[in-house]
């Protein structure tokens, strides 16, 4: 399967719409990651290398997502009765937290940024760079909340505490950059 960054955008949008588990969510909020972090390459005045690797990793991600729940699903099919199912869903759940987290860690940097240059870039660009800041925030609340999901039966896990500092900084980040 080629990467998500290959695809025609209207091949990805339909990808994304059809009625099969990937690319969901996971996906989707990377792409957007992927797409505020160009934006905030575009109003920093390219080139801006930390904001072309983060557009590279949030790409990476997106390709990374489209399997991470895979193992959920297996896990899922056992029969209700089987000693081992409670257990794998609870693993494969643990796992397939690691990329949403990882997209949130991504979207938080790009926020931070784009309130970076929103507020210290040129005036006629910091539209872009606030729209770069809201993508960046929609996209780490988005993969924050799929962590939530993923870790509900583990309400200790300090994975659950990263996810929510991420989506508390890129608001705070996206209200520097946008105001309320």
């Amino acid at each position: 399967m080629s990467p998500l960054a290959e695809r025609s955008l209207a091949a990805l949008l339909a990808e994304i719409a059809a009625a099969t588990p990937a690319p969901g969510g996971g996906s989707t909020a990377a792409v957007a990651c992927a797409l505020a972090a160009a934006l905030v390459e575009m109003s920093a005045g390219p080139p801006h290398e930390r904001a072309a690797a983060l557009q590279a990793r949030a790409l990476e991600l997106a390709d990374e997502d489209l399997t991470s729940f895979a193992p959920v699903l297996e896990a899922q099919r056992l029969p209700a009765g089987d000693e081992r199912r409670a257990e794998r869903v609870r693993t494969a759940l643990s796992v397939a937290s690691e990329t949403p987290l990882a997209v949130a860690a991504v979207g938080c940097e790009v926020a931070e940024l784009a309130a970076e240059v929103a507020r210290g870039g040129r005036p006629s660009l910091e539209g872009d760079a606030a729209a770069a800041a809201l993508l960046a925030e929609a996209a780490t609340r988005a993969a924050a909340r799929l962590v939530e999901l993923n870790l509900a039966g583990v309400p200790d896990d300090v994975r659950l505490r990263t996810a929510a500092e991420y989506a508390s900084r890129a608001w705070a980040a996206r209200r520097s950059a946008a105001g309320a």
